[in-house]
This record gives structure tokens, C-alpha cells and sequence, in this order.
């Protein structure tokens, strides 16, 4: 798996990052499934011609259909190990179609049309990756409003980080990006964010570093309520060494 947590590493540090500090065994089954996000994320990016970007989205729909029917997964350096990890844990499919789904309104640099238009992309995509993860892990279905919470936060912290980038590619990233929106929303993700850790007796300790991948979301989240204008100027995120300190505590706590 190492091939698969360097594609990691590259493509997605902060999650790379926070999946080290997992036993080994957790990381194996992890990096396929982080990996397969990144694949799924960038094709809608990586071309400017739509039929190429749909054609790379299908490959992985394709995939999936093909690991339900037990069939022998296409040679590639994702496929193969994903199709190890999913058909393993007996894990939903349609988990990972829908997030595919939802990368297919990023070709077209579909805008959002109000703030629930949002909340559901970040939930077919944070959500059900945090959560495909956490059932990875050994987290069981009473679980999964905690996760999903926690995903939720992380899932717009992250987003709103990439504003800027997003926007400069043609992209609305938000459906209103006005101080009051940007705050509000915000907000509610803080809330979510509290719901989920209050609930973290729900989530099984052999879970937790699929949670940890968020660590950042408070604070990031904080200083948008406090200041939305960063998220616009794209001066939203932490220190270095900020980040990796709050990894590392969260990390020897166990408490994400």
C-alpha cells in the first residue's frame, strides 16, 4: 500500500497526515478508499473537455458496478486495492456512486443554488467518504449521525479553504458569499461539529482516525465566523505549526 499512501500524501497532506497516526492495519484498508476520493475529485479538473472528465468519472462507477458483481477489477494502481478493501468489508456501493455523482456538477461548474444545495454536495462527498471509512474502521450504524456531523465540518472547512482556487477555475463555490452567510453557515457547522464530539461515545475507538481527518474544522470554522472576508482573501488557513499541533494532540487524545 505504501505506492497508495504516497499518491495520498501528494494529493491530500492533511489527510495523509492525520491517517499516520492510525495503527497500520487501519491505514491499509484507508489509503485505497483516500485515494479513490482524490481519483474521483480530480477529473472533473484535469481537462477542459467535459466528455474526458465524464469518461473518468464512469471508469470508477464502472469499478464499482464491477466489484458488486465480483468480477475481476481493471488493472490500476486504485482499483485493485480498492475493490480488495470494499468487497472485504461488504461496504455500500452506493456510497461511492454518489460521490461520484456529486463530482460531476464540479465539470460543469454547476453553482449552487442556496445554502441546502451545498450542505448535500459536502454530505455525498465529506460525508459519505468519512463515513465509508469509519465503517472500514468497525463503526456501527448508531454511529452514523456522529460521523456525518463531524463530517459536515470538516467537509466546509476544507471547502472553504479552496474558495479562492475554486473560484479563479470558473467555479460559484458559494451560493452567497456575503459576511451573513459565510458566518451563518459557519456557525451551524460549529454546531455540528459540538453535536458529534458530545456523541463520540457512538463512535467505536477502532474508528476514531477516520474522524481525526477533520482536526483542523474547529478552529478553521472559528475564524470564519469571526472574520468570513478570510475565506473570500483565501487567508483562512492555520500556521504549520498550528495545524500539526493540533494533530498531535488530538492524536494522543484520542479525543477528535
Amino acid at each position: 500500500m505504501s505506492d497508495l499512501a504516497e499518491k495520498v500524501r501528494q494529493g491530500d497532506p492533511d489527510r495523509h497526515a492525520a491517517t499516520l497516526a492510525a495503527p497500520e492495519e487501519a491505514r491499509d484498508k484507508l489509503w485505497p478508499i483516500y485515494a479513490f476520493n482524490l481519483e474521483i475529485a480530480r477529473a472533473p479538473w484535469v481537462t477542459q473537455e467535459p466528455i474526458i472528465a465524464e469518461m473518468r468519472l464512469q471508469f470508477w462507477a464502472d469499478t464499482l458496478d464491477g466489484i458488486a458483481a465480483g468480477t475481476p477489477p481493471r488493472a490500476h494502481e486504485v482499483a485493485v486495492p480498492l475493490a480488495q478493501v470494499l468487497r472485504a468489508g461488504g461496504l455500500p456501493l452506493d456510497l461511492g456512486h454518489a460521490m461520484i455523482a456529486a463530482r460531476r456538477r464540479d465539470i460543469y461548474r454547476e453553482a449552487f443554488a442556496d445554502s441546502q444545495a451545498l450542505t448535500a454536495y459536502l454530505d455525498a462527498t465529506s460525508g459519505n467518504l468519512m463515513w465509508l471509512a469509519a465503517l472500514l474502521l468497525g463503526a456501527e450504524r448508531r454511529a452514523e449521525t456522529t460521523v456525518r456531523d463531524m463530517a459536515h465540518a470538516a467537509g466546509l472547512a476544507n471547502w472553504y479553504l479552496a474558495v479562492p482556487e475554486l473560484q479563479a477555475r470558473n467555479l460559484a463555490a458559494l451560493p452567497d458569499d456575503s459576511d451573513d452567510a459565510i458566518r451563518a453557515s459557519a456557525q451551524v457547522a460549529l454546531d455540528r461539529l459540538e453535536r458529534a464530539r458530545k456523541a463520540r461515545a457512538t463512535v467505536p475507538e477502532s474508528a476514531a482516525p477516520a474522524l481525526l481527518t477533520g482536526w483542523q474544522a474547529g478552529a478553521i470554522l472559528r475564524r470564519a465566523v469571526a472574520n468570513p472576508a478570510l475565506v473570500r482573501s483565501g487567508g483562512l488557513a492555520l500556521s504549520e505549526f498550528s495545524r500539526r499541533g493540533r494533530l498531535v494532540l488530538r492524536a494522543l487524545s484520542g479525543r477528535w
